[in-house]
């Protein structure tokens, strides 16, 4: 059985940015959104070249990058933002584990975007990476994907309050778009294991133990993911306690907390799963057990019933010449009736017993 994890990436040295990720043949594009509550400018194929033209430090500006194997792209796009290098090698190792940093006035954070992959048991796992800094939000995507689809619907519609509100409202929806996956991934493994259940209860197929450990991995695997995102989302609200870090408003904080209490209901909801995955291997050895009971207490009785048959049979063939019996007339047919006498009443007495 196979197990879901992160696949270890080779080291990168800090002056060397090197994507580390599967999706090595996807080219790199860019989209840009300039938008207040007033306006917005979408530049739906952005080029390095435009950089330094088309932010507008009074506007949110969302620069969104699918595919990460253009290194220099990803440089430029650092060097804008005046972005240190150990960041940028953290968006490209795709092997690293959720984090929040905070260098400067840059906000970087880092999350695995997870969901099940189509007519499998397995997980498929997305690394998306933020930077945000002065109005300025970049999101790193390694493939093109529909996680911010609604959103980007609800800022060209002018939809809620989205475009009355700054860059860190955006990195909040964002997360929040993200963390859906959570909730589709968990309801797919619960749908799953649901049907896998009901089979355990009919079926003592050793294939549904290996499925049961399977579904276990993916759940631990889940929570292996969630924890540091609820450890990093938690920090952000330290951030607020502290009055140590400006990227993001007062008034946002309490929007960050629902997405901590969001990691804490999807952790609960998780170990109540290990757990009915639990019974389920409990019932399946329970079932195991039972069957076992079952056929060693009918081979049992089985024999009990032959027992004194084969004794009576064992004594009529030791060919002694003083066996009186052996020249009776109707030796033979009297011997046969006790046994099968013998045999009814022995049955007869088990099933008044209830013992089989």
């Amino acid at each position: 059985m196979r197990k879901i994890k992160y696949k270890k990436g080779k080291k990168v040295q800090p002056t060397f940015l090197d994507y580390t990720g599967v999706h090595k043949q996807i080219k790199t594009e860019m989209q840009l959104f300039v938008y207040d509550t007033d306006d917005l400018t979408e530049y739906k194929e952005f080029d390095k070249s435009q950089l330094d033209k088309c932010f507008e430090s009074s506007k949110v500006n969302w620069l969104n990058i699918h595919g990460l194997n253009d290194t220099e792209v990803i440089k430029s796009v650092g060097d804008f933002l005046n972005v240190d290098n150990f960041m940028l090698g953290d968006i490209l190792n795709t092997t690293k584990r959720t984090k929040l940093d905070e260098y400067h006035d840059v906000l970087f954070f880092n999350i695995k975007s997870l969901l099940p992959v189509e007519n499998s048991d397995n997980i498929n796992v997305e690394q998306v990476s933020f930077l945000l800094k002065n109005g300025i939000l970049v999101s790193f995507q390694e493939k093109r994907s529909d996680y911010f689809t609604h959103i980007r619907e609800r800022i060209r519609t002018h939809s809620g309050i989205i475009r009355d509100k700054k860059a860190d409202y955006l990195l909040y929806l964002l997360l929040d778009a993200i963390m859906e996956n959570f909730y589709i991934t968990i309801e797919n493994e619960e749908d799953r294991v649901e049907k896998l259940i009901d089979i355990s209860k009919t079926s003592t197929n050793p294939e549904i133990l290996e499925q049961i450990e399977k579904h276990r991995d993916n759940f631990n695997f889940l929570k292996r993911s969630i924890i540091p995102l609820r450890d990093s989302l938690y920090s952000i609200k330290s951030m607020k306690d502290d009055n140590v870090f400006n990227a993001i408003e007062s008034d946002n904080y309490s929007f960050f907390s629902r997405l901590h209490q969001k990691c804490l209901e999807l952790l609960e909801q998780i170990e109540y799963d290990l757990t009915s995955l639990d019974s389920a291997s409990s019932f399946y050895f329970s079932t195991q057990n039972q069957k076992l009971n079952q056929v060693m207490k009918t081979l049992t009785v089985v024999s009990v019933f032959f027992m004194p048959l084969t004794f009576i049979v064992g004594v009529y063939g030791m060919n002694f010449d003083n066996m009186p019996e052996l020249h009776w007339k109707y030796g033979y047919f009297i011997i046969m009736g006790f046994m099968f006498l013998l045999l009814l009443g022995m049955i007869y007495y088990f099933k008044k017993k209830k013992w089989y």
